[in-house]
């Protein structure tokens, strides 16, 4: 499927929901740079897009980029409010407070 959708981005096709499908696999894969890279061009295409910032939340954190996962957690759930998308503002809500809560417990155990 990455391969299918890769020789699409070689083809000059190129939108927020290909780089999104994109990243998700590559974070599926553990190529977590690459996810990195096709998510915030989906982000770049569609600044509105609330999956997408929630992917990458999850991909920042996964890297341990924690601080610039709240970041975008926190943006993304702005966005998602703003939009009406109130399914995506509550996942990543409960994404936001998990990793403020552990955090918080890293800071308390320096």
């Amino acid at each position: 499927m990455r391969q299918a959708l890769e020789k699409l981005l070689e083809a000059g096709k190129d939108d927020a929901m290909l780089r999104f499908t994109l990243g998700s696999i590559c974070l599926q894969e553990a190529d977590l740079d690459t996810a990195l890279l096709h998510v915030e061009r989906a982000i770049a295409f569609d600044p509105d897009y609330s999956a997408a910032w929630k992917l990458h939340g999850a991909i920042l954190h996964k890297l341990g980029r924690f601080e610039e996962a709240l970041q975008v957690w926190r943006e993304g759930r702005a966005v998602a409010e703003r939009k009406g998308d109130l399914q995506a503002a509550k996942e990543i809500g409960v994404f936001l407070k998990r990793l403020e809560r552990q955090c918080i417990a890293a800071n308390r155990n320096e």
